[in-house]
């Protein structure tokens, strides 16, 4: 197996450095923005930079969804907030789960021009993926068993071969990790799919949703989502919404959110 590649390595350092595998997802619903906010230029950046100031000491990555950001403000906004998160120095996974054909997925994978990261969705198969996976010093985050109760309509459908949809991802997604810049994407609210597929990809970091409000097992999500020290546990709303109903104090309660959360983990690293 390759070593791990640019990003993972700036990952492990970071995760080293601060102690801490916290992914904070930055998932700025405009709706539920603080009021004194929404009236500025930019109201998802001025929320990010302020979460971003008391969540950074805690966070290993940040992963802001493309969802919230797509529209032409919206943009703007994250450009703004990869910049203010690089220059606090902790790496960017913009989760977009996209892949398409061809010139599409070639355009998608400029993507990771700006940020250091991205998910990306393996449906259409491995040359869908290629432009992401040609990134050689990005990381790619597959999608393999999310933390969605729907995800099993698909994900756990037996194949011919007797093994799970989800299972199969994971193997092809070991194979494809040709300059070590390959990690799956799995929730902790499936902790024994969790566990069984550390055991089939042992160094595939995990990007691991669903600890937050989704209530997923977080001692499971530390014991199997990281391979050599390195993974990511991401919890969105229970950060950066934990002060929602506390006006102007708002960030200060995602950052207590966050250090809760990065606390928790620990107890359970080696």
């Amino acid at each position: 197996m390759p070593e791990f590649n640019a990003f993972f390595s700036r990952l492990r350092d970071r995760i080293d450095a601060n102690d801490t595998v916290v992914s904070v997802g930055l998932d700025a619903d405009v709706d539920r923005l603080p009021e004194h906010l929404r009236e500025k230029d930019l109201p998802r950046w001025a929320f990010n930079r302020r979460i971003i100031d008391a969540t950074h000491e805690y966070a290993a990555c940040y992963k802001p969804n493309a969802a919230f950001y797509e529209d032409a403000d919206g943009w703007r906004s994250l450009r703004e907030t990869v910049a203010y998160a690089h220059g606090k120095d902790v790496p960017v996974l913009l989760d977009a789960k996209r892949a398409d054909i061809g010139n599409t997925a070639r355009k998608y994978a400029e993507l990771l021009d700006d940020v250091d990261a991205i998910t990306a969705n393996p449906y259409m198969g491995r040359d869908s993926l290629e432009p992401f996976l040609s990134r050689s010093d990005k990381g790619v985050f597959v999608l393999c068993r999310t933390s969605n109760p729907g995800g099993a309509d698909l994900q756990d459908l037996e194949l011919s071969s007797g093994e799970p949809l989800y299972r199969r991802v994971a193997a092809l997604a070991d194979t494809w990790n040709q300059y070590g810049n390959v990690g799956l994407v799995v929730g902790a609210t499936a902790p024994e799919e969790l566990e069984e597929l550390r055991g089939e990809v042992p160094e595939l970091p995990f990007l691991v949703p669903g600890v937050g409000a989704q209530g997923g097992d977080v001692e499971a999500a530390v014991e199997y989502g990281l391979a050599d020290g390195v993974g990511l546990v991401n919890s969105s709303r229970g950060i950066i919404f934990a002060g929602e109903d506390a006006g102007e104090r708002f960030a200060a309660a995602a950052g207590q959110a966050a250090k809760r959360l990065r606390d928790q983990l620990n107890r359970h690293r080696d």
